[in-house]
């Protein structure tokens, strides 16, 4: 009877063969050390609301109980990485880790769960944000929030980077008031899904750098503010600079092809950028279709490139796209209500990890 419940067990994804467990434990204080590596993934698979009130730093939250919990798993997840998951007592994260290592991932379980985790004196946060960690050139961490549909927020050696930070958009909210000020400020265009005059000033302090094209250096002089207004610092198609040291930014052409769509972002006006962060290559293409311009955006670590036509990319485009930059890691951001579940698979043989955040 026993040798028939373990392969039921096998049936459902908790074992491997009859007996055999097929995903690792991890106490504590090995888990904690395991999610430092930016080759692992940390996926809590509690309900978002148990998420919302507190969760470990970094980690994605997809619900195991969901019908389609292993469609979405797919999905974010990169097959190649191991998955560091957790619940709130490791009931749950067992069985979740169970089926994921029946769908071929290597999965490891926080024994206890996030109680044994806090228990052991170790943080969580309330921010709702995804989290992605990777490392410099030197080995320093470089974070990457995924706030909202291209707010992002950067993390990296005591620097605080903000990309096209905008606290409002239809229902979504960021709550920029929580976060530290600003080092940096990107801003790609004056659109107003990118463009929030109100929260460049909330961010800034007379440190702040803020880089943006010359429209919105002109949108943002002709106000008074009354607090400290940031340093602007005027780029256009093909300018290059460095902003500190082991820093450097190049701006890039981002416009749309599309007859019928070259009115939303004409060529010539709107910036993507490449920033260069201790050896760290990243490309912010802004609001952008799939230009001819993209072959010469070279060595890319990590891009984020958008998908929601007609303002931007198709799948098919942002395909395309992928397999012409060959950034070692893929974010769609911008994609609204498009789809964008079929873009791992459509990638899986061009050696890019593709990581779909909530950057509706």
């Amino acid at each position: 009877m026993r040798k028939i419940f373990t392969c039921l067990l096998a049936a459902i994804g908790l074992t491997s063969a009859c007996g055999q467990q097929n995903f690792e434990d991890a106490e504590v204080k090995g888990f904690s050390e395991l999610i430092e590596d930016p080759n692992v993934v940390l996926l809590d698979v509690r309900t978002i609301d148990e998420f919302n009130e507190g969760h470990i730093e970094g980690a994605i939250n997809i619900d195991q109980a969901q019908d389609d919990f292993i469609e979405k798993a797919k999905a974010a997840l990169p097959a190649e990485k191991k998955i560091a998951v957790y619940c709130r007592s490791g009931r749950r994260s067992a069985d979740a880790a169970g089926r994921l290592a029946a769908e071929g991932f290597q999965c490891v379980n926080l024994k206890g769960g996030i109680i044994a985790w806090k228990e052991a004196g170790l943080p969580v946060t309330t921010a709702s944000y995804e989290t992605d960690t990777f490392k410099t050139q030197s080995g320093k961490a470089i974070r990457f929030h995924a706030l909202m549909h291209a707010c992002i927020r950067i993390e990296y050696d005591g620097k605080e980077i903000e990309i096209d930070p905008v606290a409002k958009l239809r229902d979504r909210t960021v709550d920029y008031a929580s976060m530290p000020k600003a080092d940096y400020i990107f801003v790609t265009h004056e659109h107003a899904d990118h463009y929030d005059e109100a929260t460049l000033k909330l961010l800034s302090s007379e440190n702040t750098q803020l880089i943006t094209n010359k429209r919105c250096a002109e949108m943002f002089s002709a106000t008074k503010a009354d607090g400290a207004l940031p340093k602007v610092k005027v780029m256009t198609n093909g300018d290059k600079a460095e902003i500190a040291e082991g820093f450097t930014v190049e701006a890039v052409p981002a416009y749309n092809t599309t007859e019928g769509h070259l009115q939303f972002h004409p060529k010539g006006r709107d910036n993507g950028y490449v920033l260069t962060i201790d050896g760290l290559r990243i490309y912010i293409a802004g609001d952008t279709e799939d230009i001819p311009e993209m072959e010469n955006i070279q060595n890319i670590d990590i891009a984020f490139l958008p998908c929601n036509q007609p303002y931007t990319m198709t799948t098919d485009q942002l395909v395309k796209a992928a397999k012409v930059v060959k950034p070692k890691v893929m974010f769609p951001y911008h994609y609204g209500q498009t789809d964008v579940s079929s873009v791992p698979s459509q990638l899986k043989n061009e050696g890019i990890d593709v990581r779909i955040r909530h950057y509706e």
